[in-house]
């Protein structure tokens, strides 16, 4: 196993074939992805399919593994701890510590000066939205608040690649809102965003990218459109009428349309052939709706969520 710089100074992470076994189980098998720099990556999959592995191999925590792990964006090996945040799924704090004393402890141990500390933490307590507890002890935190504080030291040393593990778990939606807001904003600065969530919805707010593992092995790697070729996803478009001369059903011989259901007055669901443009097929639509003399209220297509996505992947849906 190796754990070196990337040749490819566009990735700022990579994983190459690799795997790892714990005794007779293999939790991870030829798992081979690039991180890109400034994206935001979301890595997803069924709780023991392998994610925190991955994590804790990309981190340096798991030294023990096969393959090639390669991260960092130019640097040398002794400031890999700047250039690297991490959140782990369960952050722990020594609880009689106040949330200033535990990042200044973290902020140290990540090189930056006592000086730079004292600067930074109040910078990230405001973004976190949390200033109010610099002087508290942990102990007297709630979950989510302590959550928020792990992303406090993650971010403190404004690291080049985040590594978030469950970063939004237990967490209420304002605060889940508030930390996809943090992961944009890092994102436009230049930082790199790998985060693992169960929460499908977050993943496909945020993620320029995903990764989808399942008993260890990676069976996808792309963008949410591209998941939706790989299944070949049928093209749905909802179509509302504020006028309906109920000659709806010559749309019917468009070319692309396979049926047209009613859902209710005025308003129907086209579909659509897999393979259908459907850029041409809304004009080819807009066009015999007005020509039949019926007027649209909207007209937009439909497109299965993430959630909708992965669960259909993992049952068989993907094509081979």
């Amino acid at each position: 196993m190796q754990n070196v710089e990337p040749r490819d100074g566009d990735h700022i992470a990579s994983l190459e074939r690799v795997a790892k076994s714990f005794g007779t189980f293999r939790a991870l098998n030829d798992i081979t992805f690039n991180i890109r720099e400034g994206e935001v990556f979301g890595y997803i999959g069924p709780n023991g399919a392998g994610k925190t592995t991955t994590i804790k191999i990309l981190v340096g925590l798991i030294k023990d593994y096969e393959g090639v792990a390669r991260v960092g964006s130019g640097g040398s090996g002794a400031n890999m701890d700047r250039a690297l945040g991490y959140l782990p799924q369960h952050a722990a704090f020594q609880e009689w510590r106040t949330v200033d004393q535990a990042l200044t402890t973290f902020g140290r141990l990540s090189g930056m000066s006592i000086q730079d500390v004292e600067k930074r933490i109040p910078e990230v307590l405001e973004l976190l939205g949390i200033l109010d507890t610099r002087n508290r002890r942990i102990v007297n935190l709630s979950g989510g608040t302590i959550q928020k504080v792990g992303m406090a030291q993650a971010i403190l040393h404004d690291p080049d690649f985040l590594v978030l593990d469950e970063p939004m778990a237990g967490l209420d939606p304002a605060s889940r809102y508030q930390f996809k807001n943090v992961f944009r904003q890092l994102s436009k600065e230049g930082t790199t965003v790998l985060f693992s969530s169960h929460i499908l919805s977050d993943v496909q707010d945020i993620a320029n990218r995903i990764g989808i593992i399942s008993h260890g092995t990676l069976i996808h790697e792309g963008t949410l459109e591209g998941l939706r070729q790989r299944l070949k996803v049928p093209k749905d478009i909802d179509i509302m009428l504020s006028k309906d001369s109920r000659r709806w059903k010559e749309l019917e011989s468009i070319q692309g349309v396979t049926s047209i259901d009613r859902t209710e007055d005025g308003r129907m669901i086209v579909h659509l052939a897999a393979e259908a443009d459907i850029d041409a097929s809304v004009d080819r639509l807009i066009r015999k709706i007005i020509e039949g003399g019926s007027r649209i209220r909207f007209i937009y297509p439909i497109n299965p969520n993430l959630e909708q996505l992965y669960i259909r992947f993992v049952s068989g849906g993907a094509s081979t």
